[in-house]
């Protein structure tokens, strides 16, 4: 068994040098960790030094260092934000009692349940992005896609610390399964099924990490409302190193749009075998890749009606995105909320319990942020004066979960039977030929300041270093 440097291996704000039982636990846990890292973690990269930031802190002026290191090397550290002893709970029936420290007991399964699903889509996406390093368009794109698995890496251990501080033998058995489920295992998966789907190239890990690390915001931010503290200090600290995650997500997208629109204002022409012929991606796969990761990601919230939800809001689990700056009044009871569902074949609103809707309200959350960057998108697209658009699809297409699931929809929303679905399902959606052409596109180029043709370099590097830094030492 491996004996941990607790001062210096891992950085973190818990008393981990004090707490024996901790030491103990995580003495146990980490050479598992490492193996899983090894087995399913990036691929080729062992010998690799990446530029990557490490939490040290949670001082927002200095909370991250920069630095060459080995991925194996990184120091995945422990942190919960800054407490408040008087912290009251803000929301449900508990509104107005002091925030928990320890679990209740009567809250166990629930909150047990609720940390083990948010950790297990750590580890799957770092799983999902296994393949990636081997095709990546640039040194830069390199280093933001192995940032962001030591941060899933991280994630994880904030979960696994929950999970063994706070649930007894209970937690190790569960922290123990999060590195036994693999992401499209057919045996044992991941829990929630986006975190089953392939990410086979750059084009998705981009709207991965644009818009399912956007639900990973939204689900951490309720999280960072819980009525136990723990939770909510630690998923606080968590939202700090995913907004650069999103950030890859929406500044890749921006630059393959970049690109796309040089070669068709070149050529002019918005053929979009022409375009593919010139080496880039054209705007109907991207749109197709849109829809894909958008719909499955909202899946992602649940079903639209949820007793679980209700009972998770009312016992002060698990709150909305930014509760405290909502001015109800915290319970819900008695209020409603639209949902949808197909009645007579047409799409039709109808009127729920609030607190059975609370998925249905942070989808809708979630759907509003998304649109405001698919504007962005479109700004790049207006700038280069190409007047196509990108939309999102509408909410009830292509779901999988609630009262929708395997409804047959267009994409502006209108049901349509299953032999307009099989006729029109490869204009909508990704299909065999898109999958292909794009990963035809996927050579590796890792010379500091190259760039693969089908993607613009970005505006400027990390940390204020150049773009054509060293950001992968390769050993």
């Amino acid at each position: 068994m491996s004996t941990i440097n607790y001062s210096e291996k891992i950085p973190n704000n818990v008393n981990l040098g004090e707490d024996r039982t901790l030491q103990r636990a995580l003495e146990g846990w980490q050479p598992n960790f490492i193996n899983w890292w090894d087995d399913v973690g990036p691929e080729g990269s062992t010998n690799h030094e990446v530029y990557l930031r490490t939490a040290v802190s949670v001082d927002p002026q200095g909370w991250a260092q920069f630095g060459h290191v080995k991925m194996r090397d990184y120091r995945w550290g422990i942190f919960l934000n800054p407490g408040d002893a008087e912290r009251k709970i803000h929301f449900g029936d508990h509104l107005g009692e002091k925030a928990w420290q320890d679990v209740p007991g009567e809250h166990r399964a629930n909150l047990r349940r609720i940390i083990v699903t948010q950790g297990d889509t750590e580890p799957a996406s770092v799983e999902q992005q296994r393949h990636l390093g081997l095709t990546a368009p640039s040194m830069y794109d390199l280093r933001n896609l192995f940032q962001i698995n030591v941060e899933e890496g991280r994630h994880l251990w904030a979960m696994v610390y929950l999970l063994h501080k706070h649930f007894g033998r209970d937690g190790r058995e569960e922290a123990e399964a999060l590195l036994q489920r693999t992401s499209g295992d057919q045996d044992n998966p991941r829990i929630l099924g986006a975190f089953n789907e392939r990410t086979p190239d750059w084009l998705a890990f981009f709207m991965f990490t644009y818009f399912t690390d956007r639900d990973g915001k939204f689900q951490l931010s309720a999280l960072a409302e819980s009525a136990f503290d723990p939770l909510a200090r630690t998923t606080k600290f968590m939202l700090t190193e995913e907004a650069h995650h999103m950030f890859v997500g929406e500044s890749g997208v921006s630059r393959v749009l970049t690109r796309t629109a040089q070669v068709m204002n070149e050529l002019k022409t918005d053929d979009p075998q022409k375009v593919r012929a010139a080496g880039a991606i054209d705007l109907g796969t991207i749109q197709r890749y849109l829809n894909f990761h958008y719909s499955v990601t909202i899946d992602l919230f649940g079903a639209d009606q949820s007793s679980n939800a209700a009972i998770f809001y009312s016992s002060g689990l698990k709150g909305r995105y930014e509760e405290g700056k909502r001015t109800d009044d915290h319970v819900l009871k008695g209020q409603t909320y639209k949902v949808l569902e197909v009645k007579d074949g047409q799409l039709v609103e109808k009127d729920v319990p609030m607190l059975n809707a609370l998925n249905e309200v942070l989808r809708d959350d979630f759907i509003k942020d998304s649109v405001a960057g698919v504007g962005r998108w479109n700004k790049v697209l207006e700038k280069a004066g190409i007047p196509t658009r990108l939309v999102v699809p509408h909410k009830a297409f292509n779901r999988q979960i609630g009262a929708l699931a395997g409804i047959k929809m267009s994409p502006e929303g209108r049901v349509v039977n299953e032999a307009e679905w099989a006729a029109k399902r490869d204009e909508w959606l990704p299909s065999a030929e898109d999958f292909a052409f794009v990963a035809s596109l996927m050579g590796r180029v890792v010379e500091p300041g190259k760039f693969a043709n089908w993607i613009a370099p970005p505006v400027m590097g990390i940390n204020r270093q150049p773009v054509d830094f060293e950001y992968v030492r390769f050993g």
